[in-house]
């Protein structure tokens, strides 16, 4: 499988075994890169000026301070009375002073490491690393053996054991698929405690309450091993919360936000503006909102606890106006998600953005509106790719063969952004010299010694002419595609997890569920 070193094939069940099922699975066509970050050597690039850039700033800031939004949430209320916010006799809408909120999110660290619990599998937030998500929440999943069909326990397993095998795939974003056979009260419990069973990566938890978020930063503290102390000290899961654009932060959202910051979790504040909808139909004036929302809930974070880590996040896109439906991967998604990565640096913060494309299955439609989100994203400064490997649908399905085509897609980035190597080898001119006129370099010794590690080969491509390929039956990418994770999950090993944290995470998991789970009428 992939290039595993020495103490992950000892985890896996002991050298000579690793080594085994890594030559099977690279036999059957399946090579993966080594697990590791992103790290993108390029300078972000930028749509706009720094002069226009800052105007972009101000009107946010302008927005806050002159309409305000709304914060529906007690708690966070008192936390902005406390810094100084009038509260408004008979409303929840709060004007923020521009002072008060560039002074809060200042203190915000820009990088910051979330700890898995296999340290192999820790990942460093900002700077020039990349952290990629699997897909992340959709209520229906699909591949093309069964169709499309409601989220459920068993597809969200295999989801599970597919982000864990796939070295692309950096942590999990939250629910790959929601596991909607599994009542609400307790779906978290039995959701995390499957994730930290059959993975070792970091997850998320889902700011839908404060029990959850309690629950969840409990579960990441038994599966680590860890005392409160320093799970405190060290972030070991994080939360996203979606501004309910415009201008509105509804309840469990604040609560997430307060509860994940005291414990010095992070969460990645992402408004979900789509422009026409529920923003302004041009990108300039979406943007301005996104920015306002989204300072908005990063101070709440600073005023809970000064410090604690958090991201900006960037979810601005357009909708389809005959329909109202989201579009993605669009000039204007590409557009949006640059100057978001330019208005995280502004602020001195890591940025949030997403893979996301509005096809319905794995067609060219979706590649190509993927590249074209990976491009904005990545280019952009991205250092948290949510939804990076299977969304379909415009959000509404995983797809299990997308999984494996957005992974190849990142392998690919992986490959864009090693070093090109300019030395007196690579410039090649002893090769040059022998070939000469009018040869080729197949045979060449050079060429011989290098080839295996010359290019990056995709694992869905296939390079043979239309006939050769047409007389061997090949599959399409999309087939490929599905052979592709059904040989991952055949080859699937769980990673090792100690007794005394199965047996703390079970009695966990059965006690809250005996206490009733959570409340679902919010």
């Amino acid at each position: 499988m992939a290039r595993l070193n020495d103490k992950q094939e000892e985890a896996r069940g002991g050298r000579r075994g690793g080594r085994r099922r890594r030559a099977a699975v690279e036999a059957r066509g399946l090579e993966q890169r080594p697990f590791g970050q992103l790290r993108n050597p390029y300078p972000p690039l930028r749509a706009v000026s720094d002069d226009e850039l800052e105007s972009l700033h101000q009107a946010a800031l302008q927005i806050l301070e002159e309409i305000g939004i709304e914060i529906l949430a007690k708690e966070a209320q008192a936390l902005f009375a406390a810094a100084g916010v009038a509260l408004p006799a008979e409303s929840e809408r709060l004007r923020l002073e521009r002072g008060l909120v560039e002074e809060s999110v200042a203190k915000a660290p820009a990088r910051f490491r979330l700890h898995a619990r296999n340290p192999a599998h820790n990942l460093e937030i900002g700077g020039d690393k990349v952290a990629v998500c699997l897909i992340s929440s959709p209520p229906n999943c699909s591949d093309l053996d069964g169709g499309r069909r409601p989220g459920n326990a068993a597809d969200f397993r295999k989801f599970l054991q597919l982000g864990q095998s796939l070295n692309a795939v950096n942590l999990f974003g939250g629910y790959p698929v929601e596991p909607i056979d599994i009542h609400p009260s307790v779906r978290h419990l039995d959701g995390l405690a499957d994730t930290i069973r059959l993975s070792d990566k970091v997850f998320r938890a889902y700011s839908l309450g404060r029990q959850r978020n309690l629950d969840a930063i409990e579960m990441a503290r038994i599966a680590r091993g860890v005392s409160d102390e320093q799970l405190d000290r060290e972030p070991s899961l994080y939360t996203v919360v979606n501004v309910n654009s415009p201008l509105k932060l509804d309840g469990p959202m604040c609560q997430g936000i307060i509860e994940m910051a005291r414990r010095n979790q992070p969460t990645a504040v992402t408004p979900f503006t789509l422009a026409g909808a529920m923003a302004p139909v041009t990108v300039a004036g979406a943007l301005a909102q996104q920015h306002a929302e989204a300072l908005a809930g990063l101070t709440l974070g600073q005023l809970a606890n000064p410090g604690a880590p958090m991201l900006y996040g960037g979810f601005t896109s357009n909708v389809d106006m005959k329909s109202g439906a989201p579009a993605f991967g669009t000039p204007e998604y590409m557009k949006a998600a640059v100057v978001g990565g330019q208005l995280a640096r502004r602020l001195g913060l890591p940025y949030r953005s997403s893979n996301v494309n509005a096809a319905n299955s794995v067609d060219a439609q979706a590649a190509y509106e993927s590249v074209f989100s990976l491009w904005g994203a990545i280019m952009g400064g991205g250092h948290l790719l949510h939804h990076g490997c299977g969304w379909l649908e415009g959000g509404l399905c995983a797809s299990f063969e997308k999984v494996v085509l957005d992974a190849d897609l990142i392998q690919m980035i992986a490959a864009f952004f090693d070093p090109l190597q300019i030395d007196e080898e690579s410039l090649a001119l002893d090769a040059i010299r022998e070939v000469g006129p009018g040869g080729h370099f197949f045979g060449t010794e050079h060429t011989q010694a290098r080839y295996r590690t010359a290019f990056y080969a995709p694992m869905l491509s296939d390079w043979r002419n239309f006939e050769a390929w047409s007389e061997a039956g090949a599959p399409d990418a999309a087939r490929h595609a599905n052979r592709l994770y059904k040989q991952l999950l055949e080859d699937y090993e769980a990673p090792p997890l100690e007794s005394a944290v199965r047996e703390e995470l079970e009695a966990f998991v059965a006690k809250r569920k005996e206490e009733g789970g959570v409340p679902t009428d919010f």
